[in-house]
C-alpha cells in the first residue's frame, strides 16, 4: 500500500513546489512509482517537467468531479536504469472554481471533503508514493487534501507574521484529524528560503524551533537554503533540481538529506 505525503501550508511562495517534486525525483532515482497529484490551481508541477498547465484536456478538476483518475494522469518522468517512474495528476485554472462548483451542488457532492479520497483512493496499490502539492490556503481544497494524506510535510519560510501561519496550518490539520482523518500525522516542519546569514531568519528560526519543540511537533535539522542557481536549473532542463544534471547544487544536497530524514523517522515512512 502506497504512503501518501502532503506538502501544505497556507501560505504561498514557500516551496510547496519544490518540496512535492524534488522528494518525487529522489524517490523515482531509487526506483520507486510516485504519482504527483497537483491541487495548486497554479499548475507549477507541470510547469517544473516542462508541461503547459493550459493545454491538459483532463485535470484534478474532472477527476474530482467524477472523472476516472486514470483518464487524467499523464507520465513525466521514466528512470531507465532503477524503473522508477514520476506520473502526475496535473491541475490548471479549473482548480479555481472547484469550491464554487461543489457547493452549488450540494445535492451531488454530499460528502466534499472526501472527493480527491473517493476518487484517487485505489492508487495507493499502483504507486509506491502519492505526494500532493496543496494550494496556499485552507479552503475546500486543502481540506480534501488534510482528509486524504497520511502525513504532511509543513514548509516554513522564517520571515515575518511565519509563525502566524504555521500555527494556524497546525490548528486546522488537528481538526482534520479529529473530524475527517483519524490516521493524519505531521511528518515535520521544514524550514525554507533560508538565509542565515540575515539576523531575522536567525531568530524566526530559532523561535519556531522552541515552539515546536513546546508543542511535541518534529521539525527538521535540514534547511533548504535560498538559491537563484536552483531556480535556473529548473528552468533550463524542464525537471526537478534533484533530476538535474547539477548533483552537487546545495539545494539538491539539501532534499537528499531532508529523504534521509524522514527516513530515519520510520522503516514505515520509506520503503
Amino acid at each position: 500500500m502506497g504512503h501518501v505525503w502532503a506538502v501544505s501550508t497556507n501560505k504561498g511562495g514557500v516551496l510547496k513546489t519544490s518540496i512535492t517534486t524534488n522528494l518525487g525525483g529522489i524517490l523515482a532515482e531509487k526506483g520507486y512509482k510516485v504519482l504527483i497529484i497537483d491541487t495548486d490551481n497554479q499548475g507549477n508541477v507541470a510547469l517544473t517537467f516542462g508541461k503547459n498547465p493550459d493545454l491538459f484536456e483532463n485535470t484534478v478538476y474532472d477527476v474530482l468531479m467524477g472523472l476516472a483518475a486514470e483518464a487524467a494522469i499523464i507520465n513525466v518522468y521514466s528512470d531507465s536504469k532503477s524503473k522508477g517512474l514520476i506520473d502526475l495528476l496535473p491541475s490548471n485554472d479549473d482548480m479555481a472554481f472547484l469550491e464554487f462548483d461543489v457547493l452549488t451542488q450540494q445535492e451531488m457532492y454530499k460528502d466534499p471533503f472526501h472527493l480527491l479520497g473517493q476518487a484517487v483512493s485505489h492508487l495507493k496499490n499502483k504507486y509506491d508514493y502519492i505526494l500532493i502539492d496543496s494550494p496556499p490556503n485552507l479552503g475546500l481544497t486543502a481540506g480534501n487534501v488534510l482528509s486524504f494524506a497520511d502525513n504532511v510535510l509543513i514548509p516554513f519560510q522564517p520571515e515575518n507574521y511565519s509563525m502566524r501561519s504555521l500555527v494556524k496550518i497546525l490548528q486546522a490539520i488537528s481538526n482534520f484529524k479529529n473530524e475527517h482523518n483519524s490516521n493524519l500525522n505531521v511528518l515535520g516542519v521544514v524550514a525554507t528560503l533560508v538565509d542565515t546569514r540575515t539576523t531575522l531568519h536567525a531568530q524566526v528560526l530559532q523561535e519556531c524551533r522552541k515552539y515546536c519543540l513546546e508543542n511535541n511537533i518534529s521539525m527538521f535539522e535540514t534547511v533548504i537554503p535560498r538559491s537563484v542557481r536552483f531556480a535556473s536549473s529548473v528552468a533550463y532542463e524542464s525537471l526537478p533540481a534533484t533530476l538535474s544534471s547539477d548533483k552537487n547544487n546545495k539545494v539538491v544536497l539539501s532534499y537528499h538529506e531532508l529523504l534521509d530524514e524522514i527516513s530515519e523517522k520510520g522503516s514505515e515512512l520509506i520503503g
